[in-house]
């Protein structure tokens, strides 16, 4: 599969300042930008830059970009899931993952992780791919919202479908370990009957036991 990307740009006004999405970007570019010092949701934000120009330079890799100035604020990443997890057995090239979304806490306000999403699927090439996201609970910022674990999944749930991404039922175990977790699903209008049969599989791979 050619993995095609399309550059696209949008501004968004937020207290008086624009902002602007963009992406797909390279890793040149993620590297020319300032990070912002709140994006430490998952490593440093030393060290999460380092992961973003990685996965940028990557044949499939996308990354998404809100900046102000000339810092990055917030970000969305797709690429192919881990080779240790379930969702590569379906061994499909046209199946990404959205891997991380991550907003500075002062700029949550704009709602940047939805526009991200929507911003991201303006992308024609969007289409042609099954794009999942894995949701756990243990990785929500419980305490810096304050929110309850269920407001937080339904907070979450309502960012993603921004994105056209669905619920859908799994048996994977990490994710039924806890009933906040979910899979959430956005399927191309592209993408073949037969790619989707294989990542059902995957996705109910017990199913014929129950």
């Amino acid at each position: 599969m050619i993995h095609k990307k399309t550059y696209y740009s949008r501004e968004l006004e937020f207290e008086g300042r624009t902002l602007l999405l963009e992406g797909p970007i390279s890793g040149k570019k993620i590297h020319e930008y300032d990070f912002h010092e709140g994006l430490n949701a998952f490593r440093i934000p030393e060290e999460q830059k380092k992961a973003l120009i990685g996965i940028a330079d990557l044949p499939e890799g996308r990354v998404n970009v809100v900046v102000d100035e000339n810092t990055i604020v917030g970000y969305v990443t797709f690429v192919y899931p881990d080779t240790l997890e379930r969702w590569s057995e379906a061994n499909l090239d046209n199946l990404i993952e959205l891997g991380a979304i991550e907003v500075a806490r002062e700029y949550r306000g704009a709602k940047l992780g939805s526009n991200l999403l929507r911003f991201s699927m303006l992308d024609d090439a969007m289409e042609d791919y099954i794009i999942i996201t894995t949701e756990y609970y243990w990785h929500w910022d419980l305490k810096g919202t304050g929110l309850s674990v269920w407001e937080y999944r339904d907070m979450m749930e309502k960012m993603m479908n921004a994105g056209g991404l669905e619920y859908m039922a799994t048996d994977d175990p990490e994710i039924s370990s806890h009933p906040a977790n979910c899979l959430m699903v956005r399927i191309g209008k592209r993408v073949d009957n037969e790619s989707i049969l294989r990542f059902d599989n995957v996705r109910l791979s017990n199913r014929y036991l129950y």
